[in-house]
């Protein structure tokens, strides 16, 4: 090996462990393809899926995949939702299912066909929506020796309620937004103008006013664009005619058994 080609991998060695390694973002880096075959038949690199590798022996969880995707790739897909508030630390007092991931992205961002079809050992939900701009309401976590971009607890609940009643229940969400007591009046208000969607931003007002969070006297509804008519989330609901919603009846009528 040269002294050239040495140095490469011994500078490619450095990288963090637990991350995936994109073929194109190596070649980019000075790591011709030649080269990569080479580090592969040398058991210094193995493919997870075409364009794809991890250092041999390594242990790559999806949050590896994802640095790759936002580091290498430049895109703007994060845990969001619940799994978000999970890697935050706010979700403790609701049952989280480890075996389930939800992903958030752009119209316009597919992830590759390697990730798709990796095993990470659990099930991703991949939501491509225009809710919010990418680079809006995301803040740094750390996992392991390396750090990904996540929704933070603003974005977060307002993805959790996007995929309601689809995907997630109105009291499970009411629930997760009690739990948000600390939030930043300025950060809800700048979300909440910028998002794109009236159902969720009707919902997330009726909760945070019904949560009675010291925040919500802060929120200025007047220069969030709350759009006309009615919104039915459930059948057979109770009408909210502050928002123009309708909701459980259990929620609305603080019946609900919170965990």
């Amino acid at each position: 090996m040269s002294t050239e080609n040495g140095t490469k991998l011994k500078n490619l060695l450095r990288l963090p462990l637990g991350i995936v390694l994109q073929s194109a973002w190596l070649a980019q880096e000075g790591y011709s393809f030649d080269l990569q075959r080479r580090y592969r038949k040398s058991n210094w690199l193995e493919s997870i899926g075409t364009g794809a590798m991890i250092r041999k022996g390594d242990k790559v969880g999806y949050e590896g995949a994802l640095y790759a995707l936002q580091h290498q790739t430049s895109l703007s897909i994060h845990p969001g939702g619940r799994t978000a508030l999970s890697l935050l630390g706010k979700n403790h007092y609701l049952e989280f299912d480890t075996k389930k991931v939800t992903l958030f992205g752009s119209l316009r961002e597919k992830l590759p066909v390697w990730f798709k079809e990796h095993d990470w050992g659990l099930s991703v939900n991949y939501v491509q929506t225009s809710l919010l701009p990418n680079h809006l309401g995301m803040t740094e976590v750390v996992v392991g020796n390396f750090s990904i971009q996540v929704s933070n607890a603003v974005r977060a609940i307002l993805e959790c309620l996007y995929l309601v009643p689809k995907y997630h229940d109105l009291v499970e969400c009411y629930e997760l937004m009690e739990g948000l007591s600390n939030l930043r009046p300025n950060e809800v208000q700048l979300l909440l103008e910028k998002c794109n969607s009236i159902k969720v931003k009707r919902l997330f007002l009726y909760l945070a006013e019904k949560a009675s969070h010291s925040w919500f006297k802060y929120i200025d509804a007047s220069k969030i664009n709350l759009g006309k008519g009615n919104r039915s989330i459930v059948q057979n609901g109770v009408y909210v005619p502050k928002y123009h919603i309708t909701v459980p009846a259990a929620l609305e009528k603080n019946e609900t058994a919170i965990i």
